[in-house]
């Protein structure tokens, strides 16, 4: 028996991630080593009402088996290393993330070996 998705219109919460698809999808194969980045959009992201908006969900998907890692405004490394040190850049866990970005923020993205990504860009409505 399937598990009903619930809206709780109360607690504003659902059990389940369930997304429309999204019409403002980027993808790239990265290389080995190599930092690639993407600017946040300006404006018409899934969700939005008006023509400009400037929060989005990042929604992450990479392949699985590689680890990516990104950073917001800052060039993404790899960590070297075998002991803990501040770092700019974060793993990508499982092959898929979502973290909350503004328009002018720019992503980059790294890893140790060649990976496909997608970063599909949801407006955020406040208010």
């Amino acid at each position: 028996m399937a598990t009903n998705y619930n809206v709780n219109r109360t607690t504003g919460s659902v059990n389940g991630f369930g997304l429309k698809f999204c019409n403002t999808v980027y993808s790239a194969t990265l290389k080995a080593s190599t930092d690639t980045s993407i600017a946040v959009p300006s404006s018409s992201g899934m969700g939005a009402i008006s023509a400009t908006n400037n929060k989005f969900y990042a929604i992450i998907s990479s392949t699985p088996a590689d680890d990516v890692f990104v950073a917001l405004n800052a060039t993404a490394v790899v960590p070297a290393g075998s002991s803990f040190a501040v770092a700019s850049s974060v793993l990508v866990h499982g092959g898929y993330a979502a973290w909350e970005v503004e328009t002018g923020d720019v992503l980059h993205f790294i890893s140790t070996s060649t990976a496909s990504i997608t970063v599909a860009f949801y407006s955020i409505q406040e208010g």
